[in-house]
């Protein structure tokens, strides 16, 4: 006869997350608040200048907005403890900020060449762009080093 047991979980739960103030006080937990404030200067920078090249400037707006908005959401579902239901919480969070991390790379290196494009037209967009991909980068190493705290955590 089988048995009506549980199957044993195939990855490790993930270790007491912290609630409150001190969640955001935590590693790799501390990284979802730069993770969504330069994120949103990517995008805020990117929807302020001149479309120079609209392949460009809709990648890197597609994936800064992306990103934040399901940052966003694993924030949200560690602040309400939606984590505990699952028990692969920890691989999920680990593969979401590494393949954000290699698609904000992508991203800030298509804002680079679209800085690049914009120093012949505009120095104000020029100075904008500039910003955004010194942004774009940031939160690039930010999702990285989230992704990596999270597996190792």
């Amino acid at each position: 006869m089988a048995s009506r047991d549980a199957p044993p979980p195939t990855s490790y739960a993930p270790p007491d997350v912290p609630s409150g103030v001190a969640l955001l006080l935590t590693i790799p937990f501390a990284f979802f608040l730069p993770e969504l404030i330069f994120g949103f200067w990517v995008w805020t920078l990117v929807a302020a200048t001149q479309v120079a090249n609209p392949l460009l400037h809709g990648w890197v707006l597609y994936v800064s907005l992306t990103s934040f908005l399901i940052s966003l959401l694993f924030l949200m579902s560690y602040l309400f403890g939606f984590y505990k239901r699952f028990e692969s919480w920890r691989v999920l969070d680990s593969l979401y900020h590494g393949t954000t991390g290699i698609l904000y790379m992508s991203a800030a290196v298509l804002q680079v060449h679209a800085t690049i494009i914009s120093e012949k037209e505009d120095l104000k967009h020029y100075y904008i762009n500039t910003a955004a991909s010194f942004f774009a980068f940031v939160t690039t190493l930010l999702y990285i080093m989230h992704a990596f705290s999270i597996y190792y955590h």
